[in-house]
């Protein structure tokens, strides 16, 4: 009996898996990817919080999931929010390969102190549409 008390307390302790993040490999040079994936992003309402061209990372501010449910009244918010992670990364002959993994979770703010915790989802919307929109703006 202890094991399995012991087995479900470990359990409820670990950290949501996040999806594996949603790769799609496009047919141009990584500067022209990296610019069209800023402005799909521009395009789509993601401000972007920090990127490093060097290296290939872009990571988006968060942002409401659904307005409906959100309370924000500065010094207190709930609700649940999203952020995009973005690697950008040349992928050989003149191709280059973005993955996007979305991060999403519940955000209790109290005095400028933010509770945030995981939540899982199987939705992909938001990174398919994401990677469609780079594949129109090349």
């Amino acid at each position: 009996m202890k094991a399995v008390v012991l087995l479900l307390a470990v359990i409820v302790a670990m950290p949501a898996a996040a999806a594996e993040p949603l790769t799609r490999t496009y047919v141009a040079p990584v500067d022209r990817v990296w610019t069209a994936t800023e402005a799909a992003l521009k395009q789509l309402g993601w401000e972007i919080d920090s990127e490093d061209w060097k290296i290939g990372y872009i990571t988006t501010d968060s942002r409401d999931l659904a307005a409906a449910g959100s309370k924000d009244y500065g010094v207190y918010a709930k609700g649940t929010r999203h952020r995009l992670q973005l690697q950008v990364k040349a992928a050989g002959s003149g191709r280059t390969m973005v993955s996007v993994e979305r991060t999403v979770f519940r955000r209790e703010r109290i005095f400028w102190h933010d509770k945030d915790e995981p939540v899982v989802v199987s939705d992909r919307v938001v990174e398919k549409s994401l990677l469609d929109a780079i594949g129109k703006a090349l």
